[in-house]
């Protein structure tokens, strides 16, 4: 076989076979590429590899890799034949034990997360300028100096307390979360800011457990979380009422430049009183037409016509009544006439009567002959009189 014969086997053979590895080892030999690229050797105390990790990837880690690190590195196995080596392509780098401790997070978080701790309903509103702020961290480490400094800069009347406290270690976490719980009980500043510098996941821990997640979410303070760099996480970023990425940028939304607010107050005012005058000066120009004899003739030009619109309506009215009023006396003259026509005396004025029996038998006209009996007396009523007869 021909070298690249033997190679092509060698690849074929270990690219075939490792598709997917993860291997844990310590870092050496931690050296960037000016193309963007991390070469790198893992080793442990009988062996060492190679491998790489592309620009593509690198910005997905979570850390600086530096020689020394335990780390565990998952991707391919690859071979380079123009060298005859091996070597690991890194997909994923972290620190050796991060795996389970983000699944432990992981797990954490679901829990707390289902107890409501970290709904946004539950979050307070941050003071835009707070008089007191408490800062709940190592009173030693670089975080608090940047803090202090920023806030003093910035906004040199706020004052500022530090509430001491470990930011690492198994104890920090039940001291960050009595020190959150003391600045509430005494009622010590206007707003919290919970954090540390950046460090490794370990580092962190402290501030994902859950007493110190369950002060913060049971604060009346508000709370800023500022833990690690900007890509660092915790669990208390949860249940904060805001995260900052940094300890300063907390800082700097705290302090807001009271100078930067003036400057805002007094361009608001001049654009409120600019706007005021050109809105009298659109109303002056608007009135400058305007005289008192010019202004009784649009008066007039606009009642004119409502007058007599007001006069037709008026009389179509009148008018509208007075044939209604018509109507009724024709109606109540006819009905007059019907009833005068049908009245008995206006007939008996005529020359007729009406014969009923008399005495009063039975009061009602006798209409037919064979009503009356022959001997039986009658009475007959004329227009003025009447007239005693007997029947034959």
């Amino acid at each position: 076989m021909t070298v690249s014969e033997l190679t092509a086997k060698i690849r074929q053979i270990i690219e075939g076979n490792f598709p997917s590895v993860t291997v844990e080892g310590e870092l050496s030999n931690c050296r960037p590429s000016s193309t963007g690229h991390l070469y790198f050797t893992l080793k442990d105390s009988d062996a060492a590899i190679s491998g790489i990790m592309f620009r593509n990837r690198l910005g997905f880690l979570r850390f600086n890799p530096k020689d020394g690190m335990l780390l565990r590195v998952k991707g391919s196995l690859s071979v380079y034949a123009q060298r005859g080596t091996y070597s690991i392509v890194a997909e994923e780098m972290e620190l050796a034990g991060e795996g389970e401790i983000l699944a432990m997070l992981e797990e954490r978080k679901r829990k707390l997360a289902a107890e409501g701790l970290f709904d946004e309903g539950r979050k307070k509103p941050i003071p835009r300028f707070p008089q007191t702020v408490g800062v709940v961290s190592s009173p030693t480490g670089a975080a608090v100096r940047d803090i202090i400094n920023i806030i003093t800069r910035r906004c040199g009347g706020i004052k500022v307390i530090i509430l001491p406290a470990p930011v690492q270690g198994n104890e920090a976490g039940g001291i960050i979360a009595r020190r959150i719980e003391q600045a509430n009980f005494w009622k010590l500043a206007d707003v919290l800011i919970v954090g540390r510098g950046g460090g490794s996941l370990e580092d962190l821990l402290p501030f994902s457990e859950e007493a110190v997640v369950r002060a913060i979410a049971a604060s009346k303070i508000p709370v800023i979380s500022a833990v690690g760099h900007e890509i660092d996480w915790s669990l208390c970023d949860f249940a904060a009422d805001l995260r900052a990425p940094t300890p300063s940028a907390a800082a700097e939304l705290v302090s807001e430049d009271r100078e930067i607010t003036r400057e805002k107050v007094a361009s608001l005012k001049a654009s409120l009183i600019q706007t005021i005058q050109a809105r009298l000066e659109n109303i002056r120009l608007s009135l400058k037409p305007f005289n008192p004899e010019d202004l009784e003739y649009r008066f007039r030009s606009i009642l004119q016509p409502i007058l007599v619109r007001f006069d037709d309506a008026k009389e179509a009215l009148l008018m509208d009544l007075n044939a209604k009023v018509e109507d009724l006396r024709i109606r109540l003259q006819i009905a007059g006439t019907a009833l005068e026509t049908a009245s008995p005396i206006k007939i008996l004025e005529r020359g007729y009567a009406v014969v009923t029996h008399a005495g009063g038998k039975t009061g009602k006209a006798i209409r037919r002959s064979n009503e009356v009996k022959k001997g039986e007396c009658l009475e007959i009523r004329l227009m003025e009189g009447k007239i005693e007869a007997v029947s034959r």
